[in-house]
């Protein structure tokens, strides 16, 4: 793990066909960062449904098996609504540092979803270390999040 993380568990991963290929360079990221990654899929252009990736990778983070997910979708919009129907996830459309930063120090989202046909690959993999590398501020916040439950 890296040495600044305070992620200890593996982070998963997750599109459909209109992410797979900004997934894969996150992929690539998150591994070269010290991350171990459990990668969801899907692997390749054919068309899936948005709504079992999202599923399947909030069934990992609600059962705990991993603390931080990522998900990626042609605007990360529709891949979000169906983590967010999980007990526990707290999913976060972020287009830019600032976005994902708050995501996780105001709302303590564990879920970072993007927008392949919205961002470019730079701003996605800014977007993932700053998501990766903030921690939730807690004080004022908690009992708003607490409220999300």
């Amino acid at each position: 793990m890296p040495s600044q993380s305070i992620v200890t568990k593996p982070v998963v991963i997750a599109s459909d066909h209109a992410g797979v290929e900004l997934k894969s360079l996150l992929v690539e990221t998150l591994r070269a960062q010290g991350y171990e990654v459990l990668d969801l899929g899907t692997h390749g252009a054919g068309s899936v449904d948005y709504p079992d990736f999202g599923h399947a990778l909030a069934e990992v983070v609600a059962a705990g098996r991993a603390e931080r997910g990522v998900l990626v979708c042609g605007t990360g919009i529709g891949i979000s609504i169906a983590a967010n129907r999980h007990a526990g996830v707290r999913a976060a459309v972020c287009h830019d540092e600032t976005s994902a930063r708050l995501a996780r120090a105001h709302n303590d989202a564990n879920v970072l979803a993007l927008g392949a046909r919205l961002i470019g690959p730079e701003v996605a993999k800014d977007c993932l270390k700053i998501f990766m590398a903030t921690t939730f501020a807690g004080g004022r916040h908690a009992g708003r999040v607490a409220k999300l439950g």
